[in-house]
């Protein structure tokens, strides 16, 4: 059968249609499912301002926020495959398939207290009170690691009597009470695991300076920091540098070496790279307009590492996402999808060849078509010659009409080798005049003076091509 003008503007059309489709796919947002916790902390806050940001500037990202209690919650989540994204605390619950994205905020355990009370190191809170403002899991569970880490043993309250001997009493204070406590001399220091820099952590400074006669406040010194990371490494080493919370008097007058543990962004490891580059580059350059809606944009850093190699093969690992991102290594849009490209230009030159043999192979079937009608009126020419019956030359002259209008549909519907159809013209017009000089003579007209044979209407070669 013919390919008709509409088939090749309907293969076009699909062909459009799925280019269209195509681009559309690889130019639609990106939804990712991000796990966020805790619930009084700062980071869920972050992540929306994230999440809207990305909206407003249109980006190829967006995200799905699922909010979560807990660290452990989240860390679930990510290691569960239910969320893309997630906040962690490493210290507390980590997922087998988190890979970090950007450090959300480091914290440091800060403990102090007014400065006559000379506690300087975890020996010298034997028999003390300890005052916690915020009690979190996750922050109880770091300072009970770290008192047993000196031999000292951590009670949840304050007992009625003194505290004995290698213990230190935990007490629950609101932060409007902590300045009566210290004049009351019911609890000795206080501790926070909290960024260094935040606000909540320069009045809690502000408030033991106040309750020390000297203005001066006492901090506790780590100085075993290396040794204890190496027992619990998913904990790091920070320095708080001298006169961070004040400098008149400078405080503190050195720097204090402590301990800390970090809030992260985290991606299963099996997100793609340009994804979870795209992610880290997005989060890092909307960090000014994030900054504006809270102030814990402020304290996002990029994790740090030496090489490739150490990043991916750290105790917290990086995703190479993340890292191309950081070494400017993000690929571009040719790298990204010249899989899909060279896909489609294969499938593409694949099709393209497929419909070329077939307009070939039809184009032979009208040939071959036009051929056999051609070799059938030089048969009926033939026939014609050897007939005398009236009705059967009748039949012969319907069918060369009948050949003839298919010959000419053909021609019609698409261009035929003109070779083919001159022949096919030629042998209408004989097998026409055979069967009408057949037919004359048998009326007998054929013999007469002055009978002429009518005028033939041939289908002309120039006609039919």
């Amino acid at each position: 059968m013919p390919i008709r003008r509409e088939l090749v503007f309907l293969a076009l059309t699909v062909l459009l249609v799925l280019a269209a489709a195509g681009a559309f796919y690889l130019s639609r947002a990106t939804t990712l499912t991000v796990a966020v916790a805790p619930s009084d902390g700062t980071e869920p806050a972050l992540i929306r301002a994230y999440a809207d940001a990305l909206k407003v500037s249109r980006k190829e990202i967006r995200l799905k926020v699922v909010p979560f209690d807990d660290v452990r919650d989240s860390a679930a989540a990510l290691q569960t495959g239910k969320a893309d994204l997630a906040v962690v605390r490493p210290d507390v619950a980590l997922p087998e398939n988190g890979l970090t994205l950007a450090i959300l905020r480091d914290q440091a355990m800060i403990i102090a207290s007014p400065e006559p009370s000379g506690i300087t190191a975890f020996d010298d809170l034997d028999r003390k009170r300890l005052a916690i403002l915020a009690h979190r899991d996750a922050d109880h569970t770091l300072i009970k690691a770290l008192v047993e880490h000196y031999g000292l043993t951590l009670l949840d309250g304050a007992p009625d009597g003194p505290v004995p001997a290698r213990h230190v009493a935990l007490v629950q204070l609101d932060e409007a009470d902590l300045a009566q406590a210290f004049a009351k001399k019911r609890i000795d220091a206080v501790v926070s695991v909290i960024a260094p820099a935040a606000p909540t952590a320069l009045r809690i400074v502000g408030i033991v300076q106040a309750a020390s006669r000297t203005r001066k406040v006492a901090f506790v010194d780590v100085a075993d920091g290396t040794a204890i990371i190496e027992r619990m490494p998913r904990l790091q080493a920070v320095t708080i540098p001298a006169g961070l919370f004040g400098g008149a008097p400078k405080v503190p007058a050195d720097d204090v070496r402590t301990i800390g543990a970090s809030y992260r962004l985290m991606a299963r490891a099996g997100l793609s790279r340009t994804v979870a580059a795209d992610v880290t580059q997005h989060l890092f350059e909307l960090r000014s307009g994030l900054s504006n809606a809270t102030a814990a944009a402020d304290y996002m850093l990029a994790p740090s590492y030496e090489t490739t190699a150490a990043a991916t093969s750290a105790r917290l690992p990086i995703h190479p996402g993340a890292i191309d991102f950081f070494e400017r290594e993000q690929q571009g849009f040719i790298e990204r999808y010249e899989t899909w490209i060279y896909l489609v230009a294969f499938l593409g030159g694949g099709f393209g060849s497929a419909l070329a043999w077939i307009r070939q192979r039809l184009s032979r079937v009208r040939r071959e078509r036009v051929e056999e009608a051609t070799d059938r009126l030089l048969a009926i020419r033939a026939e014609a010659r050897e007939t005398t019956d009236r009705a059967g030359l009748d039949a012969l002259a319907a069918e060369i009409d009948d050949l003839a209008g298919e010959i000419a549909r053909h021609a019609l519907e698409r261009p035929t080798e003109a070779r083919t159809m001159s022949a096919a013209a030629i042998a209408i017009d004989a097998a026409r005049s055979t069967v009408r000089r057949t037919t004359l003579r048998g009326d007998g007209r054929s013999g007469r003076p002055g009978a002429s044979e009518p005028p033939a209407t041939a289908l002309s070669a120039p006609e039919i091509a």
